[in-house]
């Protein structure tokens, strides 16, 4: 009944809200902060896998983790950008685990100027976000997760605060080596507005699987994210006529896991969204690919991910967790 519960208001929130303008704010909620999910294409909600990075997808997963993980999180962004991110969790009972997480992207120090070009000084550019977790497994097939969010911007002379909810339900079956998720992610808005206009926040429903093979060391897993926005068309694309492509290019992401022994792992993926949108901003070498690898020692995990997000430079994202 728990669980049906939790579906059921999974669902309300996500029926009652309307189709979503592509400009919103506080995007940098968007970058990734798990290598292994980066690897496997830059965003995955269905992953298994004793890794405290997986709940910033999905809070879900958070029963997976093991009690007592510090985690850490680094990625390299555009030019003078960098993100990062940490999480501590715990668990609550023999079925219940919570944690706090924090997030952050600082743009550098850029130049402020006047319509006329004129240089009045330097400003710096930040986002932030504090977050905490609580995941409950409803029994041995069903987990559903909410995470809170305190998010921050600051631009110069103008700041911004926002409340947002994630919700995540996941159905696990290890015999068949089956996971399947959805998540409603940035459920909120502002409480402070940059100006007098309140904005958007990037609300995005996400569903997914990951399926495991058994007689060979290969899992694939299928994304698919920004569910409310079926008619949407974000990107214009000549050689992607039919509606098909236009699905595709919008709302699909997909990977695969190579795992030849219990240390280590290895992944790839594709981006169809990403591909598009670097294509359309001129860059096609490398779009919407990304690879990853990552080694899983007792009480230490570390992993690296290569992608691309800007048409400036490829970004790579480091994870390293502990368990104390």
């Amino acid at each position: 009944m728990k669980k049906i519960i939790f579906f059921f208001a999974l669902s309300l929130l996500t029926v009652r809200l309307k189709a979503q303008e592509s400009s919103s704010v506080f995007n940098f909620l968007r970058l990734p902060t798990s290598a292994h999910a980066t690897g496997l294409g830059g965003m995955n909600v269905s992953l298994i896998e004793d890794d405290a990075t997986l709940i910033f997808n999905n809070p879900a997963l958070l029963t997976s983790v093991s009690d007592r993980t510090l985690n850490l999180n680094f990625m390299t962004y555009m030019q003078g950008s960098k993100a990062g991110s940490a999480a501590f969790t715990r668990t609550a009972g023999e079925r219940g685990a919570w944690a706090a997480t924090a997030q952050f992207t600082n743009y550098g120090s850029m130049k402020e100027t006047t319509a006329n070009d004129e240089i009045l000084g330097d400003f710096a550019a930040l986002d932030m976000a504090l977050n905490g977790l609580y995941s409950y497994n409803f029994n041995a097939l069903w987990a559903g997760g909410v995470a809170g969010k305190f998010v921050y911007s600051k631009y110069g002379d103008y700041s911004s605060i926002a409340l947002a909810v994630d919700l995540g339900l996941n159905y696990f079956d290890e015999e068949l080596d089956l996971s399947v998720s959805a998540v409603a992610a940035n459920l909120g808005g502002q409480v402070k507005a940059f100006g007098d206009t309140h904005e958007r926040l990037p609300f995005d429903l996400r569903l997914g699987f990951t399926k495991g093979m058994f007689h060979a060391p290969l899992s694939f897993s299928v994304t698919m994210v920004d569910l409310t926005r079926w008619s949407a068309d974000y990107f214009y694309n000549p050689e992607k006529k039919s509606s098909f492509g236009r699905i595709l290019s919008n709302h699909f992401v997909v990977g695969v896991d190579c795992t030849p022994g219990r240390l280590f792992y290895l992944s790839a993926g594709y981006n169809f969204r990403r591909a598009s949108e670097l294509k359309a901003a001129g860059s096609s070498h490398g779009a919407g690919l990304s690879l990853g690898a990552g080694l899983n020692l007792t009480r230490f995990k570390f992993g690296v991910a290569y992608a691309k997000y800007h048409v400036s430079t490829p970004s790579l994202v480091f994870n390293a967790s502990y368990h104390l």
